[in-house]
């Protein structure tokens, strides 16, 4: 099975997630507005934090988008 484009990493100490996307770490995010940046960033220009949670594209590991402690 393909991996999804996006990967949402388990929270870390510091409560950050890294974020990848297609292959490449694009950074650690506190919350959902910080995934919505990176896919803004990355060329989704629409992406906004509802996209971020319904999306079937990101593999959410450790938890999903309400998850951010350890």
């Amino acid at each position: 099975m393909a991996v999804p484009p996006v990967v949402i990493f388990p929270p870390d100490d510091d409560g950050g997630r890294r974020v990848r996307i297609d292959g490449a770490i694009v950074g650690r995010a506190h919350s959902v507005q910080d995934i919505a940046r990176y896919l803004q960033e990355a060329g989704l220009q629409e992406a906004d934090e509802m996209d971020v949670v319904r999306s079937l594209l990101i593999e959410w590991r450790g938890g999903g988008p309400d998850i951010w402690t350890p």
